[in-house]
Parts: structure tokens; C-alpha cells; sequence
């Protein structure tokens, strides 16, 4: 099972011509209310990849929290462990560019108060795989990760945003994800040079962790067995870039839990995050797992 720890928000996202510089206010084309959050997200995507997924968060008491869950429902995500608080539900500000690129502000809410001490002890066991994100409190993050590893769960950290790292987070890891920009974030942060694989090769060697960069279009690398993994995504359509990121983390843990090898699995998120540009919007662009396979939309 993938447990999922991690963000749920209500997405209101505006088109426009381009990403308004700042002070700047332009007139978008269209304007939806779609369920996001980088922890539901990331959730339904490894679920529409195969796996049986569980979902640990908080919510508010309003009508923002029913239909920031109405697809996890439908996908058949277990949901028993969100924590329904009396804060608004967390929403994201999204523009979405004619080129399909995104600029995203996101209002914690109610994420600010999911805790760790939700997921219990029976959920973190060693043929399991945790799943963690930034969009909630780090304490609770770091906290949860060293239960996790205690207990040999397989434990994965989208470090997404980009925030400060506790080296303890780092060691109680198996897998990190962080695309290019966070990656330089993080070796700057560390004293690493900027480059990707250079700060891949760091955390191999001083936190014994994977490490995978995504690239955007170019895809994604990381080092296995000593040498140097770049995988490039299939040629597609791209819409929207809104939720590449989770479809690619939520498909490479759903590849790792059913016990695919770390190469297998980040190809096959590299094709998902592929596919889920074809489409608008982050969960409704989330593919399946035949469409994984397939490498298309």
C-alpha cells in the first residue's frame, strides 16, 4: 500500500496569455475550481497507477473540503485519515499561461494542521511505501519519516516547495524527488555546485538516498548503481504542465510499491508526468496505468 501523507487544497485556476509580471493585471480567458493539493494529487495519481492508497491530511468544515476530495472519493483513495479541523480548506491560486506553464500561490489552510500522529502505526510497516510532500508542517514531516523508517516502510520525499531540509529528514529517506530549480536550491543550501548531478551525487553519498531531478521536457536523472540515469519522456501535446510533477511522483512510488526496480519506476513517472501534460488541470490530467505503460495520451 502507498500511504500518503501530505496536502489537500481547492485549486482556482485562471488562463491567461501569459504569467502577469509584478504589478501587473491582465484579463484571463477562463477561470475553473478544480481539487488539487500536492498530497491528494500525488495520492490519486499513484492510485490511477495501480496501487491501493491511503490519504493522511487535514480539511476544513466548509464546501471547499467535499469537492477538494470528490475525485479521491470516486478513485476509491481511503480516506479515513483526513482530519476534517475547523480552518478553511487549503487552496491554491494558479495561472496557467498559453504555453501551458504555471504560477502557483498556495494558502495553507487546514494543511497547516495535519500531524503526523494521524497515520498509525499499522499503516507504516515494511511492505508499505510513504509518501511525503512540503505542503504541510516540516516537524510533522521529519517526524513521520523517522516512524516510517523505524518500522522499514519505504519512505519518499517530494521536497516540494522548496523549503529548508533537515539532514535528519534526509536520513531517514529512501527516495527524494525535486525537480531542477529545487535542486539548486538545495545544493546551494548544502554548499553543493548548482549542477543536478552534482547535488544527486552528494546525497547518495552523505545520506545514502536516491536521488531523482526531473527536468521538465528533458525528463528526469538520477544515479543508479553508480552511473548516471537520464530518462527522456515520450514526444506529446503539451496543454498544461499543471500537475506533471505529482503525476510523476505519485506513478514512480506506485512502480516502487509493487516492487519494480527504481530505474522501471522512474520511467514509468516520467511517462506519466508526460501524459498529464496532454490535459488541463492536475488531478483531471492524472493518467491511468494503461496509459503509463503506454507512454501516450
Amino acid at each position: 500500500m502507498v500511504v500518503v501523507f501530505g496536502s489537500i487544497n481547492l485549486d482556482l485556476v485562471a488562463r491567461v496569455a501569459r504569467i502577469p509580471a509584478s504589478g501587473e493585471t491582465l484579463a484571463g480567458s477562463t477561470f475553473a475550481t478544480l481539487p488539487g493539493g500536492k498530497g491528494a494529487n500525488q495520492a490519486l495519481a499513484a492510485r490511477r497507477a495501480g496501487a491501493d492508497v491511503a490519504l493522511y491530511g487535514a480539511v476544513g468544515r466548509d464546501a471547499h473540503a467535499s469537492a477538494a476530495l470528490a475525485n479521491l472519493v470516486m478513485a476509491g483513495v481511503q480516506l479515513d485519515g483526513v482530519l476534517p479541523v475547523d480552518v478553511a480548506t487549503g487552496v491554491a491560486l494558479i495561472h496557467v499561461d498559453d504555453q501551458g506553464e504555471n504560477a502557483i500561490t498556495v494558502v495553507p489552510g487546514a494543511n497547516a494542521l495535519a500531524r503526523a500522529a494521524q497515520v498509525p502505526d499499522q499503516r507504516l510497516i515494511a511492505d508499505n511505501t510513504l509518501l511525503l510532500q512540503l505542503e504541510v508542517p516540516m516537524t510533522e514531516v521529519e517526524a513521520l519519516a523517522m516512524r516510517a523508517r523505524k518500522a522499514d516502510a519505504r519512505v519518499v520525499l517530494n521536497a516540494a516547495p522548496a523549503a529548508r531540509l533537515p539532514s535528519a529528514l534526509l536520513r531517514n529517506l529512501d527516495v527524494l524527488i525535486v525537480n531542477e530549480r529545487e535542486a539548486s536550491s538545495y545544493a546551494t543550501a548544502l554548499g553543493v555546485p548548482g549542477d543536478p548531478m552534482e547535488f544527486v551525487a552528494y546525497a547518495r553519498q552523505q545520506f545514502g538516498i536516491a536521488v531523482v531531478v526531473t527536468l521538465g521536457a528533458r525528463g528526469a536523472v538520477m544515479i543508479v548503481d553508480g552511473r548516471q540515469v537520464r530518462l527522456e519522456p515520450p514526444a506529446v501535446n503539451v496543454i498544461d504542465t499543471t500537475g506533471a510533477g505529482d503525476a510523476l511522483a505519485g506513478a514512480l512510488v506506485a512502480a516502487l510499491d509493487r516492487g519494480a526496480s527504481l530505474s522501471r519506476a522512474l520511467a514509468e513517472g516520467v511517462n506519466a508526468g508526460a501524459v498529464a501534460c496532454t490535459h488541463r488541470g492536475a488531478q483531471s490530467s492524472l493518467p491511468s496505468d494503461n496509459k503509463i505503460s503506454a507512454g501516450s495520451g
